[in-house]
């Protein structure tokens, strides 16, 4: 097994290299299609990460994930492909995702706004001449 290699994003400027011996794999049998070797094939894979005692995280990078997942254990299940390398993958690039999304920091705060005083006219005006547009509208008085 090999190291995962989590991409650059918000939260990693240079990305994050999880050791391979900091990732639990199991296998087992996967359900759906799967043709003559469907019952003999361990081709689903669940991926583990116990994010406590991960030595690849950075104090501040381990409480932002366990904010994300106060149990400390990430677990992804691949089980759509086939094969047992492809999930493998597919498993990878999920747990990958995952710790990329948990590990950027929260946004900004939305800071308030109100309306300038030209755009209360104009929609003021808008309306009145919605209004006076729907009310000819209306039947002709003879």
């Amino acid at each position: 097994m090999r190291d995962l290699h989590v991409p650059p994003g918000p939260g990693l400027p240079e990305g994050l290299v999880v050791p391979a011996a900091e990732l639990v794999e199991r296998f087992s049998r996967s359900p759906g299609p799967g043709g003559q070797s469907v019952n003999t094939t361990d081709s689903r894979v669940e991926l583990e990460y116990d994010v406590r005692s991960a030595s690849s995280l950075t104090p501040a990078q381990r409480a932002r994930a366990l904010r994300r997942w106060p149990g400390g254990v990430v677990a992804v299940a691949a089980s759509e492909h086939r094969s047992q390398h492809r999930n493998r993958v597919a498993a990878r690039e999920r747990l990958a995702g995952l710790l990329r999304d948990a590990l950027a920091p929260p946004p900004p705060p939305r800071r308030p706004t109100r309306p300038s005083r030209g755009a209360k006219e104009r929609r003021l005006r808008e309306k009145k001449l919605r209004s006076r547009t729907k009310s000819l509208r209306g039947r002709v008085a003879e």
